[in-house]
């Protein structure tokens, strides 16, 4: 019996800001796929050419993805240290 969908990934918080598309392991798999296709020749040049140009596009998804999860980071932080502070006082 295969997983669904929603027992192989966590839901998202409502408004967490990331748009709709792979998540970021979603799209690290896709690249390392694409990556093992090429590297073993078994598409031609312009299947490898198409493939690392959607490569490209789920790089810039998995930057994006580490942008947003590096900026909650830096929030989180601060809402901490701003808790502390209201608790010292």
């Amino acid at each position: 019996m295969s997983k669904s969908k929603s027992d192989s990934e966590p839901s998202r918080p409502a408004g967490s800001g990331e748009r709709d598309g792979p998540s970021f392991e979603q799209a690290l798999e896709q690249v390392e796929a694409i990556i093992e296709r090429i590297e073993s020749g078994e598409i031609g040049l312009e299947a490898s050419l198409a493939e690392y140009e959607r490569g490209i596009g789920l790089i810039g998804v998995c930057r994006e993805r580490l942008r947003h999860a590096q900026q909650r980071v830096v929030d989180l932080t601060q809402k901490l240290a701003q808790a502390d502070k209201s608790s010292a006082e």
